[in-house]
């Protein structure tokens, strides 16, 4: 009964790895939007935490210092997106279990 037990136990956690490689493809193939200034300012970013875009309404361009803190907002928001929908992936995928990834 043991070794069934123990078969049955490898078995998902084989299974867990699994899910949890198609989680991080799906993770790293994500594209997030972080926006600033009601959308005025626009930052993309992918799963890999890399921004890939910028859009900036030209009405921001004339206060330099704005625009670098309105930048920076949006990086964070897209940040945040890809961290709030990664944990959710992968929380999904260990069951609520804490596990790094």
């Amino acid at each position: 009964m043991f070794k069934g037990g123990m078969a049955g136990m490898m078995q998902k956690a084989k299974q867990m790895q699994e899910d949890m490689e198609v989680a991080q493809k799906e993770i790293k193939s994500l594209n997030c939007l972080g926006i600033a200034a009601s959308g005025s300012l626009k930052v993309e970013m992918n799963g890999d935490y890399k921004v890939t875009n910028i859009y900036i309404d030209e009405s921001l361009t004339s206060d330099k210092e704005m625009l670098e803190d309105l930048i920076i907002i949006a990086v964070n928001d897209a940040s945040s997106r890809i961290n709030s929908i990664s944990k959710e992936k992968m929380k999904n995928v260990t069951g609520g279990l804490n596990l790094p990834f």
